[in-house]
């Protein structure tokens, strides 16, 4: 039957590796995760290629606008016409007029849509590259400063976190921004 004593070097080479082990694995897991934090609505908006951006979108949806009252003001023409001669007109004239007054609102209707997805599709196409250099940006601070993860606080969906590092100045440094 073999005993379950050890000798005493055993017992102290056992001691000196749980020891050495313990040594190593307590600081790493005492450290934890680095963490980090950055309002990346408040970054972009802070970059000079977004006021580039939104003021170009502006006049898009300026001109989009001013064509939208042009063809209203077509539309209310065409309606006080209606309104003051159709009493005068034949029964097919004002079934055409009435198409036509339904056609010009319809039309109205389906630019106004139209508009609205194109103004979409330009803010996206003017906005991404700015967001993306943000973006790039803050990796590039990741990885400098060796951080496990960085969170977003411009949604706001955080209802407590441990203390982190606020990267907005670190990141306005990388962007060369006042």
């Amino acid at each position: 039957m073999k005993t379950l004593f050890c000798s005493p070097s055993r017992l102290l080479f056992l001691g000196l590796v749980m020891a050495l082990a313990s040594g190593f694995v307590q600081p790493a897991l005492a450290q934890g995760p680095r963490l980090g934090h950055i309002n990346s609505g408040e970054l972009v908006s802070l970059m000079p290629e977004t006021k580039k951006a939104e003021d170009s979108l502006k006049r898009f949806a300026e001109g989009m606008e001013t064509q939208v009252q042009a063809m209203l003001s077509e539309l209310k023409v065409k309606y006080a016409d209606f309104q003051s001669k159709s009493k005068e007109w034949s029964e097919s004239l004002r079934e055409y007029k009435t198409k036509e007054i339904q056609d010009l609102q319809s039309n109205i209707d389906n630019f106004q849509q139209r508009a609205q997805q194109d103004i979409a599709k330009r803010k996206e196409d003017l906005l991404g590259p700015v967001i993306q250099k943000a973006e790039e940006a803050i990796k590039s601070i990741a990885k400098e400063g060796n951080y496990d993860y960085i969170f977003d606080t411009s949604s706001g969906n955080f209802l407590y976190t441990k203390d982190s590092d606020n990267l907005l100045e670190t990141a306005k440094k990388k962007l060369k921004l006042p």
